[in-house]
């Protein structure tokens, strides 16, 4: 007996030290995971992982059907071998909506690797804080579908959020959207075939710099909506490249389903926002537009509210010191507000690269200054006589916004980095 009790008792070490290439190497205290691990391993290694570990997925393609979640936890990472090595792909997803799914947590890093063809969002933050996402993809690999997930990137109700030489393409609302949040910094990445590459939404302190917008409905929006927890203002929209975006707009709903295929940058809203040395080509409806919320109320009864402290009015917007340029390619528009401008202010052509709607703002703190853009057409469009030809004032004058406003500050943000 006592010969079997022992052979009992190191068969089960064995078992335990060996019971799968997935378990945490006591060493480093990294939980590996391959190719060779089946998703039920993948799955508890999330639900599994505590302070201090490190999920590393080796490279190649891990063909998931549900989402991997996190819930509650600080100070961890999650990394693969590159963001063109590791592929968590969604395509046969049957739980679930998101890829990865990370709430109520804390100090984390997610890292070089791509999350593939989810049913919905890629990958979603709520109510987290000093996270980091970090050479990270999320791609739809199709065409343009508004079948496709609404977001890839998609932190809300966060703080402390850097975004960094990550890559967004195929979302069918925003490729990298930060929602509600605070201390953000979207830096050295790329959003392409998106509906909206780059948004910002009822986010305060963010700085959106060093990135590419290429080839989406619109480049980079800065909202603010109402009826939400929070609003935004001071941001910084600066050194990117805005180039070509004149996507057809596949979004399935909501608002970014109203911008006019052809926008580079529109600001929405909101307060304080300064947009300065980017290159914002061939983007053929509006290089940068500056919207009242209350000219979609208008257009479309839905966009109404009972909000008492929303304020539609966008102030302190600054734009300076970009390059313009734009060609005659004018794309179709398959939105309210593109049809409108096209069929009512620009039949024959003739789009500003700054276009403002001219709705009268209630006081000095609602300035507009718009300087040293070179070439740049700008037109306050009167908006307010849309409908009303005779009386509708379309000007071309640029002296009542040739002014200045003191430069927000530079955002730095505690989030922790590899």
């Amino acid at each position: 007996m006592k010969v079997l009790n022992k052979l009992f008792i190191l068969t089960t070490l064995l078992f335990v030290v060996g019971i799968s290439a997935c378990d945490k190497d006591d060493d480093d205290g990294v939980i590996r995971l391959s190719t060779s691990d089946d998703e039920s391993a993948i799955e508890a290694a999330f639900l599994g992982v505590q302070a201090g570990d490190v999920i590393e997925f080796a490279a190649g393609t891990y063909n998931l059907t549900k989402s991997l979640t996190i819930d509650g936890v600080s100070d961890f990472t999650i990394k693969g071998a590159g963001i063109n090595s590791t592929k968590l792909n969604f395509t046969n997803q049957v739980v679930g909506a998101e890829g990865i799914k990370i709430t109520n947590s804390s100090q984390f890093i997610l890292a070089n690797l791509t999350v593939e063809d989810t049913k919905g969002d890629a990958i979603k933050t709520t109510d987290c804080t000093n996270i980091s996402f970090i050479n990270v993809g999320t791609v739809w690999t199709g065409e343009a579908s508004s079948d496709n997930g609404a977001y890839g990137l998609y932190p809300v109700l966060c703080e402390h959020v850097l975004i960094d030489g990550c890559v967004a393409r195929g979302a069918s609302d925003a490729g990298i959207y930060v929602g509600q949040s605070n201390m953000v910094i979207v830096k050295n990445s790329t959003a392409e075939m998106n509906v909206a590459g780059i948004e910002i939404e009822n986010t305060g302190n963010a700085d959106v710099f060093d990135n590419v917008a290429n080839n989406n409905t619109a480049g980079i929006l800065v909202f603010d909506l109402p009826g939400l927890s929070r609003y935004g203002g001071k941001t910084r929209i600066f050194n990117n490249q805005i180039t070509n975006n004149k996507h057809e707009n596949f979004a399935s709903a909501g608002m970014v389903g109203e911008v006019p295929e052809g926008t580079g940058v529109m600001i929405l809203a909101t307060q304080q926002v300064e947009v300065f040395n980017n290159t914002i080509t061939e983007n053929n409806v509006m290089g940068v537009g500056i919207v009242n919320y209350d000219v979609l109320s208008e257009i479309d009864p839905k966009y109404k509210h009972d909000d008492p402290n929303f304020d539609s009015n966008p102030g302190r917007i600054y734009i300076h010191d970009n390059t313009f340029s734009r060609s005659d390619n004018i794309p179709d528009q398959t939105t309210t507000i593109g049809a409108l401008l096209k069929a009512i202010l620009f039949p024959s052509g003739g789009y500003p690269d700054i276009m403002y709607d001219g709705i009268d703002p209630p006081d000095a703190s609602y300035t507009k200054c718009i300087q040293n853009n070179g070439d740049a057409v700008f037109m306050d469009v009167d908006v307010e006589n849309l409908q009303n030809p005779s009386a509708r004032n379309l000007s071309t004058d640029l002296a009542p916004y040739d002014c200045s406003i003191e430069a927000l500050p530079e955002i730095v943000v505690d989030a922790p980095t590899l």
